[in-house]
């Protein structure tokens, strides 16, 4: 690892994971083996990183966020304080016989977080599922559908309530151009077609 990687005493980093230049790991916060972490990322306080999962550059995980094996997660991702992202189709700890379930016995699926997207606090992505760049999941959202990019979604299950931009406001359609969304901060341009949003 680099000297620019910053790892707290009492974090708990495997020899096979990678850490980009400029990450910081910080107290009891647990990297599996062969994770991947890209460049200038934060791994928060009691954040958990399953095996052989994938973070791109400049990603930051809050406090006690759990990202459990296959996630991937694009460069810029935001994942809130006690987020969850869920592995397994069909939960169970033991097969339909009783004995204790080992890894042959289930099939993890992933969630996967594009560019730029946010989490919010307490939310749960229930996987196999999508989020699409520049997404943004309310504080104690549950995700159970893919999310397409650029959405705003709240609720339990999470549905579209808005749509919101690079910068994270939420968007304004333009009163006198129909489909056409307008940042209120910056003045960046969206357009909605069929459903879905993108850059103009």
């Amino acid at each position: 690892m680099s000297d620019s990687v910053s790892i707290r005493a009492t974090a708990q980093v495997d020899p096979s994971a990678e850490v980009g230049d400029g990450t910081t790991v910080w107290d009891l916060a647990q990297i599996r083996e062969k994770a991947v972490l890209g460049r200038e990322c934060i791994v928060g306080r009691g954040a958990y990183v399953g095996p052989g999962v994938r973070l791109g550059d400049r990603v930051k995980l809050q406090n006690h966020a759990l990202v459990y094996e296959p996630a991937v997660l694009g460069d810029g991702v935001f994942v809130g304080p006690a987020a969850v992202f869920t592995n397994d189709h069909f939960p169970r700890s033991v097969t339909p016989d009783g004995r204790l379930k080992r890894g042959e016995d289930w099939e993890a699926v992933a969630v996967v977080v594009e560019e730029g997207a946010s989490v919010g606090a307490r939310s749960v992505c229930v996987a196999p599922v999508r989020i699409g760049r520049w997404a943004l999941i309310a504080a104690g959202a549950v995700v159970t559908r893919d999310v397409p990019p650029f959405a705003l979604v709240a609720g339990v299950p999470a549905r579209r309530i808005g749509w919101v931009g690079r910068e994270g406001s939420r968007l304004t359609e333009a009163p006198d151009r129909p489909g056409i969304w307008v940042c209120p901060v910056t003045g960046a341009l969206y357009q909605e077609r069929d459903g879905l949003l993108s850059e103009l």
